[in-house]
């Protein structure tokens, strides 16, 4: 009697914490799709993140350099770069749920090939089948997020989704890091494999595809996702779009859209698509402030372990609480810069998408500078901390500012575009920090890597004054994007 007391209390207990939880993302349907599309994300990002974690094994067994640790992850990224292009015009045109899971399939073959590599060659070779696998999850998770959240509520959104890349990464480095330690680099990529083929399960099995076009958006405490209705009044959709004070604001009479902008978008070509994405002078902005955000995290993933390592002289066990509180600090970034930002938003501060990225990328790198400078981990630690935070807040409003000023029928191939531009920055990434490095570092320990990091840090710092540029044409193209879908939806009405 007094055990099934405690059982119905347990329950009771995991029943309320479930339910807050839920209440924090907005109710058990959105949770669901936070869950899901997270854990996407967070399968790429551990990848990378054990890649880092088992550097010092692979530097060891396989005899290989900086530079030739930066290339493993420098492939993959420029595989992902070549493939993207194509999975975005499939993401606008064919069901995004089967060909993520398919793709997450694939994804699983490549790492099992990594776990049982014998060379460099072999663990090269996997690493390009990769590359391929993960170019579906950014223009997919992308064009979903679009169709399953409203417009101002997305950068809460995404600040949540966005937390899978963190918590992948920091699952990659510790838990990667210590099976390496016990058994070898090779676990650690077996065990994601498994993971991935789980994930492409539950994905399949629990969530549906959505319509396109705001038809399937998710209300806030829903407790499922709600299906196409073919009988859905275009005229709703007028109404709906510009739901929220600012968003509103921006769409309707007393901001002006780009005339020869506002056209169908959904039937374009490949390259004509291009050619309409990169005439969006906020696009342009946008894309190039994320590449070079990407670019500094791609080395800080591929380098943080045996920076730490070598600079601050710390065994495996420090390395991992360093990382722990750094990887917390930015989890936090990016819960409370969606967040708050679309608060901003629902206040009136029509631009706050582009201006709290400004000012992130500024204060983040103004705060890692002494950080880098210092030798010991106690006065480093808070700056790295705080420095984390700040970066990893200006992404959620970044990625819900693209989809602002992108047409709905355009929203894979956009995320696509910046996806290639991204790739190719992660690829150059790894291989630049390390030949920077090793370029630096004339066989004086860590401090090659200290300064590959301050060096790399000046693009990170330029990116501030980029996205302060968005500001001027963040409005006009808000209000061109929901033109051209108002225009859509009246053709399709007809």
């Amino acid at each position: 009697m007094h055990d099934r007391r405690n059982g119905g209390r347990a329950r009771r207990l995991r029943h309320r914490i479930g339910w807050r939880v839920a209440s924090w993302v907005g109710g058990p349907a959105r949770l669901r799709v936070v869950v899901v599309l997270a854990s996407v994300l967070a399968l790429n990002t551990a990848d990378t993140g054990t890649l880092g974690a088992v550097a010092v094994q692979l530097e060891r067994d396989l005899r290989i350099s900086h530079a030739q640790l930066g290339l493993l992850a420098s492939v993959s990224a420029a595989v992902g770069a070549a493939a993207c292009l194509p999975v975005g015009v499939l993401a606008d045109r064919v069901n995004r749920v089967r060909l993520l899971a398919a793709t997450i399939v694939v994804w699983a073959a490549a790492m099992t090939a990594s776990g049982l590599a014998t060379s460099y060659v072999w663990l090269l070779l996997s690493r390009v089948a990769l590359g391929g696998a993960v170019a579906a999850a950014g223009p997919v998770v992308a064009s979903l997020i679009g169709d399953l959240f409203t417009p101002t509520d997305r950068a809460r959104a995404y600040g949540w989704i966005l937390s899978g890349e963190l918590l992948g990464a920091g699952l990659g480095l510790l838990v990667g890091g210590e099976i390496a330690t016990l058994l070898s680099w090779r676990y650690p990529f077996l065990l994601l494999a498994v993971a991935s083929l789980i994930l492409a399960v539950v994905l399949l099995r629990s969530l549906p595809e959505p319509a396109r076009g705001g038809e399937s958006w998710v209300p806030d405490g829903a407790l499922g996702i709600p299906l196409p209705d073919n009988d859905h009044d275009p005229a709703v959709d007028d109404e709906s779009e510009s739901s929220g004070s600012s968003i509103k604001v921006l769409a309707s009479a007393t901001v002006r859209p780009v005339r020869e902008r506002v056209r169908p978008v959904a039937e374009l070509s490949l390259w004509q698509s291009l050619r309409y994405l990169l005439g969006i002078p906020t696009i342009r902005l946008l894309i190039i402030a994320s590449s070079v955000g990407y670019f500094f995290f791609a080395g800080l993933r591929t380098f943080a372990v045996i920076f730490v390592e070598q600079w601050y002289h710390q065994g495996q066990s420090a390395v991992s609480v360093l990382i722990l509180v750094i990887g917390v600090g930015a989890l936090a970034g990016v819960l409370l810069g969606g967040r708050l930002t679309d608060l901003a938003l629902h206040r009136g501060a029509v631009t706050a998408r582009v201006t709290v990225p400004a000012i992130a990328y500024t204060g983040a790198a103004m705060l890692f500078v002494p950080g880098l400078f210092s030798q010991a981990v106690l006065v480093a630690l808070p700056l790295y901390l705080a420095a984390a935070t700040v970066l990893a807040a200006a992404n959620p409003p970044l990625d819900a500012a693209r989809l602002d000023v992108v047409p709905a029928g355009m929203w894979g191939r956009a995320e696509s575009l910046r996806t290639v531009i991204r790739f190719a920055a992660e690829a150059v990434a790894p291989t630049a920090f390390g030949l920077v490095a090793d370029g630096l570092g004339h066989g004086r320990t860590g401090v090659g890597l200290r300064d590959a990091f301050l060096v790399m840090l000046l693009p990170l710092l330029g990116n501030g004054v980029l996205v302060w540029m968005a500001r001027r044409s963040y409005p006009g193209d808000v209000a061109t994007a929901s033109a051209c879908d108002r225009l859509s939806k009246r053709r399709r009405g007809r």
